[in-house]
């Protein structure tokens, strides 16, 4: 039952609290449709949302660490005393959890590398990882609108080599183990999608299966026309090469296919025609008139005339 009331605490104290890291969004502030999500979860268990973009830490099998144990201040009751039990894991001891609305992130310390006990910040903006022997240092602040006092998170001091919350990835400690070590954090890499059905450009996919999908390109088709008009168009058109291009020539370019041979009599009746044909076309060429009787003689027809 908790006795002391946030409006008897001083601003400015601190208090140390410590236990293993249950659950922690530390180097981010939960927002957008995140803080959605998590103040439904909080209405859905019966409590109040936050409703503001926030940072939030759990500890389990959580302690005061007191100055004075045999002395402990206000603010060291405080947070004791809002230490609580989880209904869904009960064997995880004393809980306490914070919610800090603050804008500015709280300094994650990590045991220096030199080992002579003092501590680094961690600068890697990676999560920890879930089961880290950690200290949360809290501090009193006075809200500007209220006359409540409220608890910040300063820092977060790590007492063991930090390790990091990786969704699913390969654990580097593991790999560390068997010899493997990589310099640096590893940085996920988002593959470039390409149409918006999130298949790369160029790929189809057919029973869960993808195959390579023709590709478009320019090619030039060269169009053959008979031989008679002399002449070849070249057209460069999109297309998927290769292309295969049929083009029906003009009915009045192709000469129909003879049935049978001529014979030599035959070919010259027809140039004979051809030659009396041409002798009698209005053009520039004129036919004899004949006028009168046949003893009148025959007369000119105007403009040039052919004698036979």
């Amino acid at each position: 039952m908790a006795t002391i009331s946030a409006s008897q605490l001083t601003e400015g104290n601190s208090i140390l609290i410590r236990g293993k890291l249950g659950f922690a969004v530390l180097t981010r502030l939960i927002q957008g449709a995140e803080l959605a999500a998590s103040d439904q979860r909080k209405v859905q268990n019966g409590m109040s949302p936050i409703g503001k973009p926030h940072i939030t830490a759990t500890i389990v099998n959580a302690g005061v660490q007191f100055a004075d144990p045999s002395n402990p201040t206000l603010e060291e009751q405080f947070v004791s005393e809002r230490r609580y039990s989880s209904k869904k894991n009960p064997d995880s001891g004393p809980n306490y959890s914070i919610d800090c609305r603050s804008s500015t992130l709280p300094i994650i310390a990590i045991p220096s590398a030199t080992g002579d006990g003092t501590y680094d910040q961690d600068e890697s903006g990676q999560e920890l990882a879930q089961g880290l022997d950690v200290t949360l240092v809290l501090r009193v602040y006075k809200p500007k609108n209220f006359n409540n006092r409220g608890l910040a998170l300063d820092q977060v001091i790590v007492h063991e080599e930090p390790r990091y919350y990786n969704a699913g990835g390969v654990n580097q400690a593991e790999l560390a183990a068997r010899g493997i070590v990589l310099n640096g954090a590893p940085r996920p890499i988002q593959a470039a999608l390409g149409d918006a059905a999130g298949a790369p450009v160029g790929t189809e996919v057919e029973d869960g299966l993808s195959f390579p999908a023709p590709q478009p390109t320019t090619a030039t088709v060269t169009v053959q026309v008979p031989a008679q008009d002399q002449a070849t168009v070249a057209q460069p058109t999109a297309v998927a090469a290769p292309v295969a291009v049929a083009v029906a020539a003009p009915a009045s370019a192709v000469a129909p296919a003879s049935t049978q041979e001529e014979t030599m009599e035959e070919k010259l009746a027809r140039l004979e025609a051809e030659n009396d044909s041409l002798r009698d076309m209005g053009s520039s060429v004129g036919a004899p008139v004949v006028t009168g009787s046949s003893n009148a003689g025959t007369a000119q027809q105007a403009g040039i005339t052919y004698q036979g």
